[in-house]
C-alpha cells in the first residue's frame, strides 16, 4: 500500500469514526419515542421543574386510598429520607403530602422546596406516568420521592 493511499483511508475511517460519535451523542426524541417514554422538559430557569413520564403504563389498577411511604437518597451531607403520601382515585393522584425529614439546614431548604413545588407536577396525572426529576430547584429529594413512590405503587396494586 502507498503511503498517500494508506493516508486517505486513515482519515477516511477516522472521519467516519468522528461522525458516528457524534450521532450517538445526539439528542433523538424518535429514539424516546421508540423506548415509549417522552422528553423531559429541559427548562434550566432557576426553581424551574423537570418532570418525565415514564412509558411504562401498565394502565395499573390502583385501589383508590390514600398510601404513604418513606424514600431515601444520597445528599452531600449523608443519606436522606422523606415521606411521601399519596392519595389515588382511579389511578390517579388527587393530592400529595410530603413530610420532611432534614438532617440539616441546607436539606431543610431542598426538601422544603420540593415539598412546595410537588403537587403543581404531578396531582392529576396517572400513579403510572410519573417519574420527577427535578422540582424547584431539588434534585437529590427526587430520589428518594420516586423510590417511595414505587413503594406505594406495589401497595396500592
Amino acid at each position: 500500500m502507498t503511503t498517500p493511499l494508506h493516508k486517505s483511508i486513515l482519515v477516511g475511517a477516522a472521519g467516519l469514526t468522528l461522525a458516528g460519535s457524534v450521532a450517538a451523542c445526539a439528542p433523538s426524541t424518535q429514539a424516546s419515542s421508540a423506548q415509549g417514554s417522552t422528553p423531559q422538559n429541559t427548562s434550566t430557569q432557576a426553581g424551574a421543574s423537570k418532570l418525565a413520564t415514564t412509558g411504562s403504563s401498565s394502565s395499573g389498577s390502583y385501589k383508590d386510598g390514600t398510601y404513604s411511604a418513606e424514600g431515601s437518597y444520597t445528599s452531600p451531607n449523608g443519606q436522606e429520607t422523606v415521606g411521601v403520601q399519596l392519595t389515588l382515585s382511579g389511578g390517579t393522584i388527587s393530592g400529595v403530602d410530603i413530610t420532611v425529614h432534614p438532617s440539616n439546614p441546607n436539606t431543610k431548604k431542598f426538601q422544603g422546596e420540593f415539598k412546595d413545588g410537588i403537587a403543581a407536577q404531578i396531582v392529576g396525572k396517572k400513579l403510572d406516568d410519573i417519574n420527577v426529576s427535578k422540582v424547584a430547584g431539588s434534585s437529590l429529594t427526587s430520589g428518594g420521592f420516586n423510590q417511595a413512590v414505587e413503594t406505594i405503587k406495589s401497595e396500592a396494586k
